[in-house]
């Protein structure tokens, strides 16, 4: 029998907030790769200047996802001058490539305002990144990129947009390179961090709602019927008793591994407050599986991971 996964699942020892995880099979080193924004939690300064600044942080499994070791950040991916932000990565495999779309801020703010794009990259080895620029999305505040194939070809992007609403919009592409924007895609309340998925004869996607996960139902990528909430109780595992954040999913035989991330130190009273409990954040992940055509996930199961490689 396999041994139970730890928890936490993994907290960065150099800045102790890591953040919106996207997990995948490294082909090269036959290991899974965790890419996470990884949050300066100790940073001095204004406001939420300590969310930015942020590189990608990397953590590496080699018993298929039980453990994991912190291997250092992804370099190579600045094209200008100064201190800028790396958001919440999205890194998919296809045909000898990793295609990386990340979200970018120039430089370092103290609030939540200001432009922010979706820049995409592209490597055979997801050490050295070659840059293609930032993708032409209809608006200078989008973040939070997920992509998936189309049934019939191409490709499908959805992303927060904050100019509009902080909602979900969507962009379409032939290739991965050349991305026509097709609108608002999920509209039911604002929320960020789109993950989209295929399980048990469904497509599903997970939004962050800030209050749990929000689960949508579609069987054609274009209509989503929300069902509701997962993530958003407390969990019993050691720092998993706060609502669960911005998540990626793996799916393998029957059973979607969620990769999300919380905020142990934001419970009671403390949860308003601007501290160093309350800036930390660790990733968790939580098996969900759909029974009579709905999304169940209990965090408290103890989940005997054990990642199969992907060809």
């Amino acid at each position: 029998m396999n041994p139970v996964a730890e928890a936490p699942l993994f907290s960065d020892p150099i800045h102790d907030g890591a953040a919106d995880p996207t997990a995948i099979w490294n082909r090269q080193t036959s290991e899974w790769w965790l890419v996470y924004t990884n949050r300066r939690t100790t940073a001095p300064g204004p406001g939420v200047s300590w969310v930015y600044g942020t590189d990608l942080g990397v953590a590496a499994s080699a018993d298929g996802g039980r453990t994991w070791t912190y291997r250092g950040t992804l370099t190579g991916l600045e094209t200008e001058w100064g201190r800028n932000t790396f958001w919440a990565p999205e890194i998919i495999w296809h045909d000898g490539l990793y295609h990386l779309y990340v979200s970018y801020i120039r430089g370092i703010r103290d609030d939540w305002n200001g432009a922010a794009s979706i820049r995409h990259y592209t490597s055979t080895d997801l050490l050295d990144w070659a840059p293609h620029g930032a993708l032409d999305l209809g608006s200078d505040g989008v973040i939070d990129a997920c992509v998936f194939p189309l049934p019939g070809g191409g490709w499908r992007m959805w992303f927060k947009d904050g100019r509009r609403g902080s909602l979900t919009y969507a962009a379409d592409s032939p290739d991965l390179y050349q991305w026509h924007p097709t609108g608002l895609a999920v509209g039911h309340r604002p929320h960020e961090g789109p993950n989209v998925f295929e399980l048990g004869g469904h497509y599903w996607m997970l939004v962050d709602e800030w209050r749990g996960q929000g689960v949508l139902r579609s069987d054609d990528l274009t209509t989503w019927d929300h069902q509701g909430l997962i993530l958003d109780k407390p969990g019993s595992r050691p720092d998993d008793g706060a609502i669960g954040l911005h998540a990626d999913v793996v799916v393998q035989d029957e059973t979607a591994y969620v990769f999300y991330f919380t905020h142990p130190g934001r419970v009671g009273a403390a949860a308003g407050e601007d501290t160093y409990a309350t800036r930390r954040s660790s990733l968790q992940v939580a098996a969900a599986r759909v029974i009579d055509g709905r999304l169940h996930c209990d965090r408290d199961e103890p989940l005997r991971l054990d990642l199969s490689p992907v060809s």
